[in-house]
């Protein structure tokens, strides 16, 4: 998979902390213990978890270097970790486990999930948000898009199926163990600026894996085709901006 580029996620960065703000809110954390932030990023979230329950040792995870260089630039008082975060193991239970927009990206949510519960204290909080719009005109374009027979060859075996389940496969997954559980989803209407600003959106995120695998000439023929679908997908406001509707899915479980 592609470097993740700092400054490409974060051309749209106060509609991306909209979700993880509203996720913080949800959060009561009474158990002892640090923090451990999974799918850091460049630390702007990070920045908010450590706002929201100051005096806690934060830790920050994430597989990109690129993305932690900034993490660490933004936040000196934080530690940060470059590792795989479907394989954090702390080494003292902590009180909570938050992630925002990161665990969509690994499989297995069903043995994954009820893990993460299992790490942490006692009264410890597994707090998530994950989008779950696969089903939308920005990503079914990308799958028109790559089963082009210019394109198929190449991005078969990258394009993922939808990797966040319903929210009551989370509730069957979490309910065993878990002393609280709540499990919510929320539409949010983004306001984007831009030429076609549903390309830039995406090419911070779900595009990253898709254009990786083409080569220079192929990346702007598919951009130029992903790109035609989108923007007539996301036609433009009145005031010449775009609304882009995203679904997200949360929860918050205490662990027992």
């Amino acid at each position: 998979m592609a470097d993740w580029d700092p400054a490409q996620y974060l051309k749209f960065e106060d509609q991306r902390a909209r979700p993880a703000i509203d996720l913080l809110g949800r959060v009561d954390l009474t158990a002892p213990g640090d923090i451990v932030d999974l799918g850091c990023g460049a630390g702007n979230i990070t920045r908010l978890v450590a706002q929201r329950f100051p005096g806690r040792g934060i830790v920050g995870v994430d597989s990109s270097p690129e993305m932690l260089a900034q993490a660490r630039a933004a936040l000196p008082g934080a530690r940060f970790v470059e590792g795989d975060i479907a394989r954090v193991a702390p080494s003292a239970p902590p009180a909570l486990i938050f992630s925002n927009a990161a665990l969509h990206w690994l499989d297995d949510h069903q043995a994954l999930f009820p893990a993460l519960l299992g790490r942490l204290a006692a009264g410890g909080v597994l707090a998530v948000q994950m989008p779950r719009n696969h089903g939308a005109p920005s990503h079914a374009a990308m799958v028109e898009a790559s089963r082009l027979p210019r394109f198929r060859d190449k991005l078969a075996a990258v394009v993922r199926e939808s990797p966040v389940a319903a929210p009551a496969a989370y509730y069957e997954m979490l309910a065993p163990h878990a002393a609280r559980l709540d499990i919510w989803e929320t539409e949010y209407l983004h306001v984007l600026e831009g030429a076609n600003p549903v390309v830039e959106w995406t090419k911070g995120t779900a595009l990253r894996p898709l254009l990786a695998a083409l080569d220079e000439h192929e990346r702007a023929e598919f951009l130029e085709e992903y790109g035609g679908r989108v923007a007539a997908a996301y036609p433009k406001a009145a005031d010449g901006k775009t609304p882009f509707p995203f679904r997200r899915s949360f929860l918050v479980a205490t662990a027992r």
